[in-house]
């Protein structure tokens, strides 16, 4: 246990309970990710935790291995919101308009959401009549959420709350969930939910970001204290089993660099099996991704993407250009300590996210402006820290790089975007 008790070690996987857990990587420890700070936090010593990921040998579920308290996590000053981005509000949009027509609900369905932080999921299903609820543990965001008109309940979600609306609301049609089953320690807690609201005909659909992905293109700053599992289908089709419950459909999916979208019902449920679950789950052992040595090559890959991308900024900061950077997602956290980048590198990050605005990254305490910064300030170089998001933040700012300046990419290669000429990768 850490000496202020925020951090603790887990010992048992969390698809499987088994203890046969084996260190896979491990990275440099870090601030929370998310942990914004304002001037007056600036003097106060932030704690670092642990980032290594653990690999269960017997059912071949990767998870960290250090569990930081989810309300210092997700109830202190929390300042993800979903609506910030653009290209995640469209998914949502077009997730609920797909999921409406495959499921074929209806005006009387009822529609929950676990992690509905802003309520911009479950304004889709609103909008077609149906009765919406979300739950999220982000006390600031849910109350924003009620106020804009989706009722969500400021709680973790769990069996007890599940019971709550039961008794308030009935069952429920659908039970969706966007990335949120990565950053929770008790699955058991989420699937006894989970079972006790779906109606016998119901659906529950996860998405979440997919490790096969993360694999394959090196985007290890997914790993951060947020994200405690790091899914593949074959343990999840044991999790959901162990609860009475099958996986019928799984889809690829871009969000996160890489997701997939879980389809589940209650065992023997209406819906056939069909072959995307099998196809993924041998994909995933082609790719080795039930091999222990596979895992650990992975980290010494990433370290070699360190070396060139550190050589990249070392060569333009001897020139005397002005370096800043776009996005501040929790994963730059994890980027920027294990490439060991801090304020002497990047004068200033931007985010069209408010609440990080006139903030300073964890830990490396770089400042954090809105996207004026980049016409006024005048960097030659952008390093797109939100890389998932990197071809519309470049269509986007056509302006800075008809201007001379040029944008890099840090993974899964170092590459260096400028105007009229073909990337440049190092």
């Amino acid at each position: 246990m850490n000496e202020n008790n925020k951090c603790f070690q887990r010992k048992d996987c969390r698809i499987c309970r088994s203890e046969n857990l084996e260190k896979v990587i491990e990275l440099t420890p870090t601030p929370p990710g998310n942990n914004f700070l304002d001037h007056k936090s600036l003097k106060k010593k932030e704690e670092l935790f642990p980032l290594n990921l653990n690999f269960c040998k017997d059912c071949f579920h990767i998870q960290l291995g250090h569990v930081v308290d989810p309300e210092f996590l997700f109830q202190n000053n929390y300042s993800y919101v979903s609506a910030t981005s653009k290209v995640f509000v469209k998914h949502l949009n077009d997730y609920s308009e797909y999921v409406s027509e495959f499921l074929t609900l209806s005006r009387k369905s009822f529609v929950l959401d676990i992690g509905s932080n802003d309520g911009t999921c479950l304004k889709g299903f609103k909008k077609k009549g149906m009765s919406v609820l979300g739950v999220d543990p982000a006390k600031n965001i849910a109350e924003t959420a009620t106020k804009n008109g989706i009722e969500t309940i400021p709680d973790f979600f769990s069996s007890k709350v599940a019971q709550s609306i039961l008794k308030l609301k009935g069952k429920v049609d659908l039970i969706t969930s966007h990335n949120a089953c990565a950053h929770i320690d008790d699955l058991d807690e989420i699937m006894e939910g989970v079972s006790i609201l779906l109606k016998d005909n119901g659906t529950f659909v996860m998405e979440v970001g997919y490790f096969l992905d993360v694999f394959k293109k090196r985007w290890f700053d997914t790993i951060y204290h947020e994200h405690l599992d790091f899914h593949t289908v074959l343990p999840l089709d044991k999790l959901f089993t162990r609860f009475g419950m099958e996986i019928f459909r799984v889809e690829r999916i871009s969000p996160q660099g890489g997701s997939i979208r879980v389809f589940v019902q209650k065992i023997n449920g209406p819906k056939e099996i069909d072959e995307t679950v099998s196809n993924l789950i041998d994909l995933e052992k082609n790719n080795g991704l039930n091999d222990l040595n596979s895992l650990k090559n992975f980290e010494d890959e990433i370290n070699l993407i360190r070396v060139k991308f550190k050589k990249i900024l070392d060569e333009i900061k001897d020139e005397g250009s002005k370096i800043a950077a776009f996005g501040a997602p929790t994963k730059a956290t994890t980027l920027c300590y294990h490439f060991d980048i801090d304020n002497s590198q990047i004068d200033f990050i931007v985010d069209d996210n408010p609440l990080k605005q006139g903030l300073f990254s964890p830990g490396k305490h770089i400042p954090v402006y809105s996207s004026s910064a980049i016409y006024e300030q005048k960097p030659e170089f952008i390093i797109i820290l939100a890389w998932n998001f990197a071809a519309s933040i470049i269509e986007k700012h056509k302006e800075f790089i008809d201007s001379g300046g040029s944008f890099i990419v840090p993974m899964p290669i170092p590459e260096v975007i400028k105007k009229n000429s073909n990337t440049n990768s190092v």
